[in-house]
C-alpha cells in the first residue's frame, strides 16, 4: 500500500502585525501536508511561503496546483533535485517525510530528544520608539541574551537612540544585539549607516540593502565594520554551483537560513555545508511557520550544528499567532525544547 497524502489548508493569525521594512503581515496561510503509511505511522509538514518574498509564492494558489505538483514528484527518488525551483513545497514533503520515518538525520539529536533545548534570539519587531523598547524590556526580562531587532522603517535617529541606550546599559559580552534590516537601506547610505552603528558592539546585520544589488553587497562584505550577514540574497539561488558562486563573490561573514526560502532541508544543509568550507558562519531561523514548521526547523538545526548547540537560532516565532497549531515543542524561557508527545495535545 502506498503512502497516502492529504493536504488541508489554513490561515493563521498574528497578535500584533508584524512589521519589516517591506511592510507588515496580519496573517499568514499555510498547507499543511500529512502522510500516511500502512503501518499507521504519520508525518507531517508545512508549505507555508511569504508572499512579496518566496521566490514560489504563486505556486500554491490552489490546492490542485501543489497536488499536480506532489503527484508529478514524489514517486522519483530525485523528487529534492526536480523541486529545487519550490523550496516551501519540498520543505514540506522532506519534513513529512523524515517524520513518517523517524529518519536518524533529524531523530537521534539532544534535541529531538528532548534532552536539550536550542538557544533562541529574542526578536524585536519593528513599532514606535517606545513600543520597540518596551519589546527589549520584555525580552530581556524574561532572559534573553541575543536580542534581534528589525531596523529600517521608523526614523533613523530613533533606532541608533534604542541601539545606544541599550549599549550603555549591557555590555557585548552580557547582551548580543542583532539587526535584520530587510533590504532597507539604499546602497549609497548603507555603509554610512553601518558605522554610525559600529560604536555599539553590533553582532551582524542582516541584509542591509535589497538582494540582486552585488557589487553594492559584495562592497559591504568588504567594508563594513559590523559583519554582514545574508539572508534575502540567498532566495532563488537553487544550484549548488550558484551557491558556491554567491558564496566567493560576496564573502559575507554569516548567511542566515529558512529552509521554507531557501532550498527545503536539501538546500539549507547546501548552505550550511558550503558556508563551513569557505569559514562563513551561520545559522537558521524560522520564516513565519506554524509550529510545525518550527518543529522541523528546530529538528533540522539541531542535526546541522549539534549535538550541542550554543549559538542562538531563530525560533523563538511559536507565540506570534492567536491560534497557531499544537506541536511537541514549546519555548522554555530562552530556549525552544522538544516536549513529550503527552505533554501537548498534537493535532
Amino acid at each position: 500500500m502506498p503512502i497516502q497524502i492529504n493536504l488541508s489548508e489554513r490561515t493563521l493569525h498574528f497578535r500584533k502585525p508584524a512589521r519589516t521594512s517591506r511592510g507588515q503581515y496580519t496573517e499568514h496561510r499555510l498547507l499543511k501536508i500529512t502522510m500516511h503509511d500502512e503501518k499507521g505511522r504519520i508525518g507531517v509538514g508545512e508549505c507555508a511561503p511569504l508572499p512579496d518574498l518566496s521566490c514560489d509564492a504563486h505556486a500554491y494558489d490552489h490546492l490542485g496546483q501543489v497536488s499536480q505538483l506532489i503527484q508529478d514528484n514524489i514517486a522519483r527518488p530525485d523528487y529534492a533535485e526536480r523541486l529545487r525551483p519550490y523550496p516551501a513545497l519540498l520543505f514540506a514533503l522532506e519534513s513529512a517525510i523524515h517524520d513518517l520515518r523517524q529518519s536518524p538525520l533529524l531523530y537521534q539529536t539532544p534535541f529531538a530528544r528532548s534532552e536539550e533545548g536550542i538557544p533562541t534570539n529574542g526578536l524585536v519587531w519593528m513599532d514606535s520608539y517606545e513600543g520597540m523598547l518596551q519589546q527589549a524590556k520584555q525580552k530581556i526580562l524574561a532572559g534573553f541574551r541575543c536580542i534581534k531587532f528589525k531596523v529600517g522603517a521608523i526614523n533613523w535617529a530613533d533606532e541608533v537612540r534604542l541601539i545606544a541606550l541599550l549599549r550603555s546599559r549591557f555590555s557585548p559580552e552580557t547582551l548580543q544585539i542583532r539587526l535584520d534590516a530587510n533590504g532597507a537601506f539604499a546602497p549609497d547610505e548603507a555603509l554610512h549607516r553601518l558605522r554610525e552603528l559600529a560604536p555599539y558592539g553590533i553582532h551582524s546585520i542582516e541584509q542591509p540593502v535589497r538582494q540582486y544589488l552585488w557589487d553594492d553587497t559584495a562592497r559591504l562584505c568588504r567594508e563594513s565594520p559590523i559583519p554582514i550577514a545574508l539572508d534575502e540574497e540567498l532566495i532563488g539561488v537553487y544550484r549548488l554551483a550558484d551557491k558556491q558562486r554567491l558564496l566567493d563573490d560576496l564573502k559575507p561573514q554569516f548567511i542566515v537560513i529558512k529552509p521554507t526560502l531557501h532550498g527545503g532541508m536539501t538546500g539549507a544543509l547546501e548552505w550550511v555545508s558550503e558556508a563551513r568550507k569557505r569559514g562563513i558562519g551561520s545559522w537558521m531561523t524560522s520564516a513565519l511557520e506554524s509550529n510545525i514548521g518550527l518543529r522541523n526547523v528546530a529538528l533540522l538545526a539541531a542535526a546541522a550544528y549539534g549535538p550541542h548547540i550554543r549559538f542562538p537560532q531563530g525560533l523563538g516565532t511559536g507565540l506570534l499567532f492567536t491560534d497557531n497549531i499544537p506541536m511537541d515543542i514549546e519555548l522554555r524561557r530562552t530556549c525552544l525544547w522538544r516536549c513529550e508527545v503527552d505533554e501537548v495535545g498534537v493535532q
